[in-house]
This record gives structure tokens, sequence and C-alpha cells, in this order.
């Protein structure tokens, strides 16, 4: 079933509150058996908050626009929200679960948003504290863009979501996710705009998208609030171009559970502050990781606000607080890598070396300073017990780790770079290409 939401009333101007109009659309539909809910082209639609049923689909044809309303109370009941006091780069604490959301599904089955339209959430409304490199939002969590929990048969395809105040597309346990042919177009600036954050869930491929975002592009996670979810499996990422302020490809830091056979092949990292981040700091293991066929470029951001230092493959695997648990990451490889970045590989665990088992085969690093900005940093946050800490520069950097081989690995030498800087490195071994 086809259903149109102007013929429910929605005007579509780009002034007019639609909410009632649309909603009133998505309820006819799933009454009938679901169906496209359309949305006409080269019309702005205005809403708050839109809640998906089973065998639903949102259908945006060409130039139509789907964007948030401007006040808050159109995404939730409730208008409690929490200011920010300390900036989110120092605390960025969050359960996975937000109290306001903008198109939101639970519980539901065979639903899905395709087109050729526009999903705009309407950053500026959050907009906190500026500055030259940064935008803070003026409280935390905010309104995601697209939030479907406990979703089955879930595809996302052709349309461009842009403008997102917060993590664009968050998933949580969800199974069986095809997201595709997407364009994710958000303010470089504005800080915790992730794009994709498949948090707990099995059987996702994301493929041929393009991104563009701050914090991370796509962002594997597994948070407290989908804990009952359990692991966050079979996962492929293929052919994309990634930009970010952060990290392009990322795990964590939220990472209450494990993740599992992960494979991300074919992309393109772009402009970015890191290429490949690995940051545990829960009890969850990371296990079963293939990164293939990658180039990366890296850019360093900012002088403070942004995590990472340029680094193009950055493991760490440290303790949130000192009183949480902290899991393992193992058996993860890095085949066929070049990278042109502003600071070396970095892997760093805690001293038991929970970090074991990586392989860095046919990789090829060339470091270009992009920036004038002090040289020789390693980041390592958030960590209670660690932060920002100066070290010699080098193209290795490896603390508390075992197994560690690198086979094919070539780089175009600096005088001011070490070529490795080991500690508490057990099984290294290193198999220089002629």
């Amino acid at each position: 079933m086809d259903i149109y939401v102007g013929k429910f009333q929605a005007v579509g101007d780009g002034r007019t509150d639609d909410t009632i109009a649309i909603r009133q659309a998505i309820r006819f539909c799933s009454k009938n058996g679901g169906g496209k809910v359309i949305f006409e082209k080269n019309h702005i639609y205005r809403c708050g908050r839109l809640d998906f049923a089973d065998n639903i689909e949102l259908y945006l044809e060409q130039n139509a626009v789907l964007k948030a309303v401007d006040q808050l109370e159109g995404f939730s009941e409730s208008g409690d929200i929490a200011l920010v006091t300390r900036p989110t780069w120092e605390n960025c604490e969050y359960s996975g679960n937000s109290m306001m959301y903008f198109l939101y599904a639970k519980n539901c089955k065979n639903i899905g948003i395709a087109g050729e339209g526009y999903i705009d959430g309407n950053e500026e409304i959050f907009y906190g504290k500026q500055t030259k490199w940064h935008i803070e939002g003026y409280f935390y969590p905010r309104v995601p863009l697209i939030f479907f929990e406990n979703c089955k048969n879930v595809k996302i395809q052709g349309v461009t979501l842009q403008k997102s105040g917060f993590w664009t597309t968050h998933l949580v346990g969800c199974d069986m996710v095809h997201i595709h042919h997407i364009k994710i177009l958000n303010n470089l600036r504005l800080a915790n705009c992730d794009g994709i954050d498949p948090d707990h869930c099995k059987n996702v491929k994301i493929e041929h998208c393009y991104i563009e975002s701050a914090d991370d592009c796509i962002v594997f996670k597994t948070t407290e609030y989908g804990r009952k979810y359990g692991k966050c499996e079979n996962i492929e990422v293929a052919d994309c171009v990634l930009v970010s302020t952060s990290a392009a490809i990322k795990f964590g830091t939220e990472s209450v559970s494990d993740f599992e056979n992960i494979y991300v092949h074919d992309c393109k990292i772009e402009r970015s502050n890191r290429g490949i981040s690995f940051q545990l700091r829960d009890e969850g293991n990371i296990r079963e990781v293939r990164m293939e066929n990658i180039e990366i470029e890296t850019r360093r951001f900012s002088p403070l606000y942004w995590w990472g230092k340029g680094e193009p493959i950055a493991i760490t695997a440290v303790q949130r607080n000192t009183s949480n648990p902290i899991g393992c990451i193992e058996n993860v490889s890095f085949r066929n890598i070049s990278a042109i970045c502003e600071n070396g590989i970095f892997i760093y665990g805690e001293k038991n070396r929970n970090i074991k088992n990586i392989v860095l085969d046919t990789v090829r690093l060339d470091l270009i300073d992009k920036t004038d900005w002090e040289k020789g940093i390693y980041d390592l946050r958030p960590a209670e017990k660690y932060g920002i800490f100066h070290k010699n520069s080098s193209y290795f950097f490896i603390t508390n780790a075992e197994n560690i081989v690198l086979n094919k690995v070539k780089w175009i030498r600096k005088e001011e770079y070490c070529s490795f800087i080991l500690d508490n490195v057990t099984d290294f071994r290193y198999n220089e290409e002629d």
C-alpha cells in the first residue's frame, strides 16, 4: 500500500508543523497491512517524533525533506534535560538510551527508510559553546536522528541524513540490518554526531555509503542500556567513504558486551582525526576482526577537543575507571592498508597485556605533517587513570601487548621519528620487506 502524507493534510511548506498529519498517515498504513508512507518531491515537512510500526517504510521522493521541528517538546513529553557543565570530550558517559527521539521504532519488524530525499535533524537548535574547531551541544544526551531498538529486518537506503544533533543512526539490539547507498552529512564541528552506531546488533551490512560526521562515522558499541541484547556480531562494512573529526571506524567506547566477527573492507578514509580506533573501556571483548583493503588519510582537527592525534590505527584497552573490569582485544588483522597520516600506529593495553594476536600485513605508512601543533603526543581518553601523555614520535608505539606480527610493513623514514617504541611487549615479530 502507498500512502501519501498529503492525503492526510500534511502541508510540506517548510513552516507548518505536519507531525499530526504524518502520524495519522503512518497509523492508517499500519492498520491496513503496512506499506510505504510517501513524502512528495520538492516539499519540506516539519515534524516532531514519529513512531514506526511493523511493515512501515518511510519513502522520500526526490528532494523531499523531513525536517525536525524547533521545539524540544516535539521530541518528548518530558522537558527534562541535562545541561552540559563540563565539555563532553571529558565527560561523555551515556547509557545508550535517549529520552527524546525523532524517528523511533521499538520491537518492530520489516521497517525501512528509502528514497531520494533528505532527513534533517535541525542541528542549530542544539548549539551550545562554539569555538573555531568545536561546537558543544548545550545538553547531553541530545536527540538521535534515528533510534531503532530490538527491530528485525531493517533497511535504510538511498536517502541523505543530514544535520543530526546527536548520534545519527543508533540501532540497539537489531537483527538483519542492511544500510546502503546513503549519505550522512553532519557538521564536522558539532560534537557527538556519530554516523551509524550498531549497538548490540547482529547480522548487519553497511555498504556504498558516504559519511561525514563528528565524532565517529561507523562505530560499533555495546552500551549498558542494550546489555540484554548480547553481543555485537556478524557485521560487514564495505565500499564506504568516511570523513570524521574523531575516528572513521571505531569500536567503543561503550563496551560492556563482546564484539565478534566484524569485517571491514574496501573503504576509503579521508580527512579524519583518526582512521581506525579500538577503544575498549569496559568488560566486553573484541575478537575476530578483519580490516582489509583500506586507504587512510588523517589530519589533526584541533590541538585539544577531538580524541586522537592523527593515528591511522589506534588500539587501546584500558579501564574506564579504576573500579570497572576490562576485557581484551585479540585476533585482529589488518591487511593491505595504506595510510598518509600525521602520526604512527598506537597500541596500548593494561599491564596484563590484554591486547594480543594482532597482525599487520602489507601496510604502508607515509607520515606527513599537516599541522604545526606539537608532536609526540598520545591520547588514551576517556579513562580515569589515563589521558594525554608525551613520548618520542614513532611509527609504532606498542605497550602491554603480546603476539604482535608486522609483515611487509613499509614506511618512509623521518629522522625525528623512532621506528618502534615497545614496552612490556612479548612475542613481537617484524618481518621487514626489502
